[in-house]
Order: structure tokens, then sequence, then C-alpha cells
């Protein structure tokens, strides 16, 4: 049989979801709030992937699994084949996976939809997982030496993904960092940032070189992948400077400039925002960075670490198609600038700047976190930018400040299924502000919160123990786990506050930590998963390349690099489930985290639904594909 397209002939679904946002200002407890009525959400582009069949080998055989694609039908269900013989006594629909016993880890699946009682054509052959995880070929750059006589290698770092060349298989777009990669407070150069797309047999499709006017760090470079002109293809969004590479060998700006300061900090000369085509690495529209730097004392300090600290993310503002998130600031001054990429050329949708005169003393400055969220927070079918412990709305307005301050992690999501939309956990470094609370994402509204307690490092909030209703939450600087009412529910906190991952057969979600994944426990954690051979990245922070839901059914892969930095090694779960979701990819709330994912100190995604323990059934997404 020919192989299955990846779009269903049904194309684009037309569910309406609507929500009411109450209209007006609301100011109570140092909290400010804007709103503006709804309206029905149209369908939202999302790509057109293929079926993502994996096949993890076990010592008792293999566990099949793919995807329920948003534009299958809703009574769709599956029979899977075995190099062409199926395997399934009865059509698989509770789910998407199957475990067939006893097979050699060299077995050759593939699966195939019944829609209306018809058998549909072969879907893409499984991707093996032989030895529990599949390893990608990379390739590190060649090191070098800094101005100032040090050497230096490179490691792969955070990694993100794409389908680069439209063919409905997701590709791997990888930053390299140099080991003298520094945090903006450090003094000293660095080397090159090195930028490459991958597709999953290794294949490198382009290389992109950012040059010595880019500094090397967590703050300096956020890249974003995803299709913003909906060609089916996605790109690449960077900060560039004078002297960047394109996969095509084209300098941007000035090759021979030179912008370092003794200090190795990058002070002076052009900035530029590029896009990059996915599939060849070309730059395709170079503009310059919003906002400038300007005076660099202007930003919190004169030495250089305040100014360049950087954020971008994505996020459907007009409620259909992707538009590009480009930040600067967020200790002090907070500048967001909303791009579009259409007919190859950008147009700058709004600018949120906190010093504006629109803005200015109303407590937006200094809210910023070290990441941002994307979610559709006010139910209007828009998304907006969730920034910390404030809000910017889909039209650029600022929309929520709790003041609370800055922090280094937040979780936004559906947290509390009893309550109506969405919440966000935080945590906050300010010894005169709550050390961790939860809000209302639509009003920033505090739900509760816990006393102050200085510099709250780490904090998640997400269901893993079915103990007790929604979302657990526990932070380094206070006492428990806490449901979403503030209720201290377990005294014995997880073993880590780091990352999450749905990794086994229930809806409760695993920890994940470093090198390994545990299921939370009262009396003590279990270990489900031990990488092998591989590293984390970002020092403390022990965060993996990217982890999310990238192949197989909805739960969620991990990807670390190899200890050798020669493989991206993908771990897919190989415990069977029997919960059918749709793929999380086509949940644009989940696919827009996993673009934001890779941004300054890495947080796991969540979807715009609950998916826990009790949880009703999960929605299916309105989406419509290139």
């Amino acid at each position: 049989m020919a192989p299955e397209h990846p779009r269903s002939p049904r194309g684009r679904r037309t569910r309406t979801l609507v929500g009411a946002v109450t209209a007006g200002v609301l100011a109570a407890a140092g909290l400010i709030v804007t709103g503006q009525t709804s309206h029905a959400a149209t369908a939202r582009q999302a790509e057109a992937l293929d079926r993502g069949v994996v096949s993890v080998h076990t010592d008792a055989g293999n566990l099949i699994s793919w995807r329920w694609l948003a534009t299958d039908a809703d009574d769709v269900s599956f029979n899977v084949y075995r190099a062409g013989t199926k395997v399934n006594a009865s059509p698989v629909t509770g789910s998407t996976n199957y475990f067939h016993a006893g097979a050699p880890n060299s077995a050759d699946y593939t699966v195939r939809a019944i829609v209306g009682g018809v058998e549909q054509s072969d879907s893409v052959h499984a991707i093996q997982f032989r030895s529990g995880y599949k390893d990608v070929p990379i390739s590190p750059p060649a090191g070098g030496t800094t101005p100032d006589g040090v050497a230096y290698t490179y490691e792969a770092n955070d990694a993100s993904v794409g389908d680069l060349d439209g063919d409905g298989a997701l590709d791997f777009v990888l930053k390299w960092q140099p080991t003298n990669a520094k945090d903006n407070s450090q003094s000293g150069y660095t080397g090159n940032t090195i930028v490459d797309g991958i597709k999953l047999d290794g294949t490198r499709l382009w290389r992109v070189d950012l040059g010595r006017n880019i500094r090397s760090g967590a703050h300096y470079t956020q890249f974003q992948v995803y299709d913003y002109d909906g060609d089916g293809k996605a790109e690449v969004a960077m900060k560039t400077a004078d002297g960047s590479v394109d996969g095509k060998g084209t300098v941007i700006g000035s090759a021979s400039a030179d912008h370092r300061n003794s200090s190795g900090y990058i002070l002076s000369g052009p900035e530029y925002l590029t896009m990059f085509n996915g599939q060849t690495g070309a730059a395709m529209g170079t503009v310059d960075y919003v906002p400038a730097r300007g005076t660099v004392s202007s930003w919190g300090d004169s030495y250089g670490n305040r100014v360049d600290r950087f954020l971008a993310g994505t996020a459907y503002l007009d409620g259909s198609r992707p538009s590009l998130i480009m930040a600067r600031g967020y200790y002090t001054r907070t500048v967001i600038a909303a791009w579009d990429w259409r007919n190859g050329a950008f147009t700058r949708r709004w600018t949120f700047d906190t010093n504006s005169s629109t803005n200015s003393g109303k407590g937006y400055d200094g809210q910023g976190n070290h990441q941002l969220s994307v979610a559709d927070v006010d139910a209007d079918g828009k998304d907006e930018i969730v920034y910390g412990a404030m809000t910017v709305d889909d039209n650029g307005n600022a929309l929520w400040t709790t003041k609370n301050g800055h922090g280094d992690a937040m979780h936004v999501g559906d947290l509390d299924p009893s309550r109506s939309g969405l919440e966000e956990f935080k945590v906050d470094e300010d010894s005169s502000k709550p050390s961790s609370w939860m809000a209302d994402a639509r009003t920033g509204q505090i739900i509760w919160s816990t006393p102050a307690a200085g510099d709250n490092g780490r904090g998640v909030s997400d269901d893993i123990w079915s103990g007790s209703a929604g979302a657990e939450s526990w932070s380094s600087a206070a006492d428990g786990v806490r449901s979403p009412k503030g209720t201290v529910v377990a005294s014995r906190k997880p073993s880590s506050a780091n990352f999450l991952s749905w990794w086994d057969g229930d809806t409760t979600r695993e920890l994940l930590d470093g090198t390994h994944i545990d299921k939370y426990g009262t009396s003590g954690d279990t270990r489900q998963l031990t990488g092998a051979s591989v590293h984390s990245n970002n020092g403390t922070k022990a965060t993996p390349a990217i982890s999310g839901d990238l192949f197989g059914d909805w739960r969620e892969e991990v990807v670390w690099a190899t200890t050798n930095n020669n493989a991206l090694r993908i771990y897919s779960t190989p415990y069977e489930t029997g919960t059918k979701i749709t793929t999380l990819l086509h949940d644009t709330t989940y696919r827009t985290a996993l673009a934001w994912q890779n941004t300054a100190y890495n947080q796991p995604p969540h979807p715009s639904f609950f998916i826990g323990s009790g949880m009703a059934a999960a929605p299916r997404p309105t989406v419509s594909t290139p």
C-alpha cells in the first residue's frame, strides 16, 4: 500500500470553544488587571505530522505506540502490522499503543487507521528503540582558543524540534555551547555559539555559526523553531550580530567586526533578528533586534549583566497563526516584541515596554522570570505572554501584575481542574514577598501563597500523586507538598524540583531530574529510568536537551546528549497505557511550550487542559494543517 498521508481528508476541524472574560479593571492587594471580551476560537495552524510510530524493545517484547492526530476522526481505531502481517486480534480502540510479546528488537512495524470501518494505508515505519533508546548521531564543532589564550571544546546543549523539510517527521535543532560559556554575571571571553539542523537519522541539514559578537551562555541565545508562515516547513529564529554565518556560508553584517570588550562582553555594535530557512539554514530575513540595548546602565548595571537577558517564545496572537516573541530584560525594564513572518518578511505586530508612558509606574517593571510561558489565559481564543509575575495580552497591552517580582521557575496550566480556566504557580526571590504562590492566570489574583523565605530557587507544579486531587506544588523554600488550594497534603517533598514527564502507564506525571526519571511516593520515590552514558545540561539546573511528546502516543520522550557528545539519545516509554489522548503536539499550548522550553532556565511543557488522576476525557484540539 502507499504510505499514509500525514493529513486526514477531513482537513480542518471546526469545533468552537468559547470562553467569557469580564471586561473592566480590577485592582486589589497589589494586583492590576485589565480584561476584554472574548470571542469564538478559530482553527489553529498546526503541523501536518505523520503517525510517529515507535517500537520500544524490552526483555518481554516491543511496545508499539503512535499518534492520534487532531485531524483523525474521534472514533478512529487502529491495526498494528509487523512486516505486513497483522499482530493484534481486534482493532485497538481505547489507546494508541500495543504490546507485541516475544518479538525481537529488529521487528518492523506499521500502523493502519480504521475510519468508518475501512482500513487505511500503512503509516510510516516505526522508529526502533532497540536498546530502549534511539541514538541520533551528531558531530561536535571544532574547538578553539579565546583571545586571552583559553582553549575550549563543545558540548551539546539545548535542543528543539520542528518539521524542517516538510516530510511530516520532526527534526532536531541543537545548540552547541562552548565549554567556556558564561553566565551574564561572569566576565570573560567565550567561544562562538553553534546551531545545527539535524534529521532523525543524523543527517546534518545545516550549521549556523553565530560568531564572535554573540556571547555564549544560557541567557544569550534563545532559538525558536516553528512554522511561522504556514508552508509546512519550520523556520528557525535567532538573535544574530556582525559575523554570524548562516547555513549557506553567507555572513550577516560585517565579517571583520569584533565588538567584544576586554571583559568579553559585547556592549556595542549592531544587534539583529534573523529568520533562517529550516531546511537549508539560509538567512531569509534580518532586521534590527527590538529593543536595542541603548544605554547599558539603563537596564540595571553598567557592566553588561542585565542588558543581555533575553527570552523568546511563540504565540498565536491572532488566534490562528503563530507569531514570534522576542524579549529583553526582566530585573528592571522589560521589552517584548511580537513579530509575524509572512511572505518572506518580518512585520512587527506590537512592542510592549514597561518604560512606556502607558505602563510606567504601574508595577510591570522587574516582574520577569528566567523564562516565559504562553497560553490563552483569558479564554478569548488568543494567546497571552505570561512573563513571570505579570502577563501581557495578545494585543501587546498589559493584562495584570502581582508585583511579586522576579523568580527562577513557573508553571502555567490547568493546575486546579475544579476551577474554571488556567492557573500559574511561581517561586520568587524577593525576601519581602511570598516565596511561592498560585494565581488565577486570567486575572493574576493570588489563590494562595507561602511566607517570604529569601531566594526560592526551585518550584514545580503538576499532578504527580493520585492521593490528592489536581496538581501538587512544592518548592525549595516552602514546607511540604501542597494541593491546588494551598493545603499541605504530604509532608515529604519529591526528591527533585526540576522537570516532569508523563512516563509510565497512568496519568499522573513523573519526576525528571538530571539523567533519571522517578515516580513520587509519600515515603520515597521509585526509579523508573536511568539514562545510559548521557549528560544533563546547564549546570545545577540539570535539564535534558529536550523533553516532551515527540513521537508515539501522548507520553513524553526525553532526549539527553551522550557523555561523548556524539549522539542525541532519545528514550521513549516502555510502559503500556489504557488512556487515549490526542498527540500533545496538536495542543498548541503544549506545542508552543516545547518551542520556548530552551529559553534560559528551561521548564517542562504543560497542555491547555488537565492530565492527571481522575481526569475528564481529554478535549480534541481544533487545528488546521498546511
